[in-house]
C-alpha cells in the first residue's frame, strides 16, 4: 500500500488499536481512522484482570502457546512465529511499559493498572495522528466500482477507504455478524466460551468466595476434563478449572442448552483410593477427635464441614465412630462429587465468544480476506478463542500486528 492511502479500522479494541498503530508506524503517511460504536475505546482492556489488564501469558514457545486455544490453535501456531508473547513484552517495554509475571503465568503491567496499557496505545495513536471516532457505528461496508470500501455509518455521512481492518470483537448474537456476510464471508455460529457453571441445587450458596488451590472438573459422559483452582460462587463454581472446561466444551455445552452434569475431584491429583487411605489413617490416629478437625487435606474448615454434611456425617462425630461405609461415601464426596448444572454465568465482564469469521476464509499469514483484497480481520471477530490467562489478548496483538505488517508494507 503506497503512502497517502486511507485505512479504516472498525473496532476500537485491543486488536483494532494494535493494527492501526503498527500499520502507521511502518507507513507514517497512511491516513488511518478508527471507528468505535460505543462511547469508549479499549473498554475490554480497561476491565480485564480486575482492572489490571492481563496483557499476555508468559509462554514463549509458539507450539505450547497454541495449545491454549480451543478454536484457532493450529493457525495461531504459525502466527506466533511472527509475533508471540515475548514480542508483546518487548513492544510495550520499548514504549516504557514494564510487564511482570505472576505465579500462574499471567502477565500484567507493573503498575497493576489497565490505564497504563490504554494510555500507551492512545499515545501511539496520537503520535501517528490516527483519527479515533467514538459513537460511530459502521452498519455496512460496500465495495465500490473501483474496488474501494464505502462505509455506511449510522447517523453520519458515509466514508470511502482504500483498505479496511475488521476488529469488532466477539458477540454471542449472530445478527452482529450479518453485515460481514454481505462481503462474501460465512459465519461460524457464535456461542459463549468462558463462563461459570450454575448449580441446579445451590449446595454451596453460603460458602461463596471459598477456593480450592487444585481441583479437577469433568463433564459427565465426555472427555472434557481440566484441573486447576476452583472458586465457589453464589450460584455455583468458577475458577480456572471451570473456565478452561467451559472454553473447550463451549460448543457442546451450547448444544446441551447448558444442562449437564459435572464431576469434581476437590483433591486433585489424589485419586479416590489415595484419599480413602488417608481418611483411614485419620480415623486411626485421631480416634478421639471430632471429624470437623483435620489438617491432612488442603480444604478450608467451612467447606470441609459441608462435605461431611453432604456425606450425612455430623461434624461432631468422632473419627473412631466412622464406619468403612462412611469413609467410602465421604471419599466420593471429596474426589468424585456429582453436581447438576443448570445454566451459566458469563465470566465477569470478560466475555469471550467461540465463532465468527472462519479461519479458512482468511490468509493467516497476512490476515487478509481470501474473498476480498485489502480487507483484513483481527481479534475475536475471527473464530479464535483462548482459555483465561491472557491468551485472548495475545491473539488480538498477534493478528493485529500481522495485519499491520501487510498493510504498512504494501
Amino acid at each position: 500500500m503506497t503512502s497517502s492511502k486511507k485505512l479504516a479500522v472498525i473496532g476500537g479494541g485491543a486488536a483494532g488499536f494494535f493494527a492501526a498503530v503498527n500499520a502507521t508506524r511502518l507507513d507514517p503517511a497512511l491516513n488511518v481512522t478508527i471507528f468505535e460504536k460505543s462511547r469508549e475505546v479499549l473498554s475490554k482492556v480497561r476491565i480485564s484482570g480486575g482492572g489490571r489488564c492481563n496483557v499476555t501469558h508468559h509462554c514463549f514457545d509458539p507450539e505450547i502457546m497454541s495449545k491454549a486455544y480451543p478454536r484457532g490453535g493450529r493457525e495461531l501456531r504459525w502466527a506466533f512465529e511472527q509475533f508471540q508473547p515475548s514480542d508483546t513484552v518487548s513492544w510495550f517495554e520499548d514504549r516504557g511499559v514494564e510487564l511482570k509475571t505472576e505465579s500462574d503465568g499471567r502477565m500484567f503491567p507493573t503498575t497493576d493498572d489497565s490505564a497504563t496499557i490504554i494510555n500507551c496505545l492512545k499515545n501511539e495513536a496520537n503520535k501517528y495522528n490516527i483519527n479515533v471516532l467514538n459513537r460511530y457505528r459502521v452498519e455496512a461496508v460496500k465495495l465500490t466500482d473501483d474496488k474501494q470500501f464505502k462505509l455506511l455509518i449510522r447517523n453520519h455521512e458515509s466514508q470511502v477507504f482504500d483498505a479496511v481492518v475488521i476488529a469488532t470483537g466477539g458477540s454471542n448474537r449472530r445478527s452482529t455478524y450479518e453485515w460481514l456476510e454481505e462481503l462474501g464471508h460465512s459465519i461460524v455460529e457464535p456461542v459463549p466460551s468462558l463462563f461459570t457453571f450454575n448449580f441446579k441445587e445451590k449446595v454451596f450458596e453460603s460458602l461463596s468466595g471459598i477456593s480450592i488451590e487444585n481441583g479437577s472438573v469433568s463433564i459427565e459422559g465426555t472427555s472434557y476434563q481440566h484441573d486447576g483452582p476452583i472458586l465457589i460462587t453464589h450460584w455455583g463454581l468458577s475458577g480456572p478449572a471451570v473456565l478452561k472446561t467451559s472454553a473447550w466444551a463451549a460448543r457442546y455445552l451450547n448444544e446441551q442448552n447448558y444442562n449437564f452434569t459435572i464431576r469434581v475431584n476437590w483433591l486433585h491429583p489424589l485419586n479416590s483410593q489415595e484419599v480413602q487411605q488417608k481418611l483411614k489413617k485419620l480415623r486411626d490416629t485421631n480416634a478421639r477427635k471430632t471429624t470437623q478437625k483435620q489438617d491432612t487435606f488442603p480444604i478450608p474448615n467451612r467447606l470441609w464441614n459441608r462435605f461431611l454434611e453432604l456425606s450425612k456425617i455430623d461434624p461432631k462425630t468422632r473419627w473412631a465412630e466412622l464406619s468403612n461405609e462412611n469413609l467410602h461415601d465421604f471419599t466420593q464426596e471429596l474426589t468424585n462429587a456429582s453436581y447438576e448444572i443448570e445454566g451459566k454465568t458469563t465470566y465477569k465482564e470478560e466475555f469471550v465468544t467461540s465463532g465468527g469469521i472462519p479461519l479458512d476464509e482468511v490468509n493467516m499469514g497476512t490476515m487478509e480476506s481470501e474473498k476480498t483484497d485489502n480487507l483484513y480481520f483481527a481479534g475475536e471477530v475471527l473464530n479464535i478463542d483462548g482459555i483465561t490467562g491472557g491468551y485472548n489478548f495475545q491473539s488480538a496483538w498477534t493478528t493485529g500486528w500481522i495485519a499491520a505488517q501487510n498493510i504498512g508494507s504494501k
